[in-house]
């Protein structure tokens, strides 16, 4: 069987190497494969398979169009949290989670309108009227607001997952996610509780060669889960095109009938009135023959 990650290339990276073993969540001990040196060796067999199934499961989801917001605020994760956000068109957060930013999202919503109306004030020739000072105090704002929210200026909506480096530094995020129903696929290394979490990859959440392998593979996944998302989108669209030109000619046709069966509403009294005049006709001529053979009678 081929998997998305090799063993070779996790070995490579570091995900095998967990924390110390003192400081192990009990309920990783599934993905242990053993300690070495006083810290814990995860079991690659078991995070290959895990790699696969969050892939599979995160791939199904961006087929469905709905976004995949990537979290990862620690040094060795913000980089390429960036990264692959943006190569696979998705949101994500590298600063700073900020507490509601799902189950408060209508309050997050209004931060970001705000952000989007000082940079049309540069735009639109509002800075040029203000003084100096008003115009360094609205640049820091919009500076500060675009660390917190620049990488979901765009999020219009709730997402329909979340990928997550380190759980145990973003447990605010899993927990708001929880409590809204929004899966989770995350790096869990030996120190993490693995049950809150709906798609765990246990590997080294602290080793930037491992975050960069698992997360640019999420992204390969959400990158052909955007094209099929993108494909029924445009069946969808062809499909609505053609039933609206069936419509149409369904209604050109109806007013048709309608057309032909007015015309016909309009010549039956002329051919009513042909034929009651026949009628008229034929009852004066048998009037004025039996008035002959009455008089031919009275003779």
């Amino acid at each position: 069987m081929s998997y998305s990650a090799s063993i070779e290339q996790l070995l490579e990276s570091g995900a095998h190497f967990g924390h110390l073993t003192r400081r192990w969540n009990p309920k990783m001990s599934k993905y242990i494969f053993g300690e070495k040196n006083g810290i814990h060796i995860i079991d690659l067999r078991k995070t290959q398979i895990l790699i696969d199934i969050a892939k599979n499961a995160i791939n199904k989801i961006a087929a469905e169009g709905k976004i995949i917001l990537l979290i990862g605020t620690k040094l060795q994760a913000r980089q390429h949290i960036e990264e692959q956000a943006k190569r696979c068109s998705m949101n994500y957060v590298s600063e700073r989670w900020l507490g509601g930013m799902l189950t408060n999202f209508t309050t997050i919503r209004k931060s970001i309108k705000r952000l989007a109306a000082i940079d049309k004030m540069e735009v639109d020739g509002t800075f040029d009227k203000i003084t100096k000072k008003e115009r360094l105090m609205l640049t820091r704002e919009r500076d500060r607001l675009r660390k917190v929210f620049g990488g979901i200026e765009d999020m219009t909506r709730l997402p329909g997952a979340l990928f997550i480096v380190d759980v145990k530094k973003e447990h605010i995020a899993v927990k708001e996610a929880k409590i809204l129903g929004i899966p989770v696929v995350a790096i869990v290394d030996t120190n993490c509780d693995p049950d809150d979490i709906d798609y765990p990859i246990p590997a080294n959440d602290d080793s930037s060669k491992t975050i960069e392998l698992i997360t640019k593979i999420m992204a390969d996944a959400i990158i052909e889960g955007n094209e099929v998302a993108r494909q029924r989108q445009a069946e969808l669209e062809a499909s609505s095109e053609r039933a609206s030109k069936e419509t149409e000619e369904v209604i050109e046709e109806a007013t048709q009938i309608k057309r032909r069966m007015r015309e016909r509403k309009i010549k039956k009294p002329d051919a009513g009135k042909g034929r009651g005049g026949n009628r008229k006709s034929l009852v004066e001529s048998e009037s004025e023959e039996t008035v002959s053979s009455s008089a031919e009678s009275t003779e």
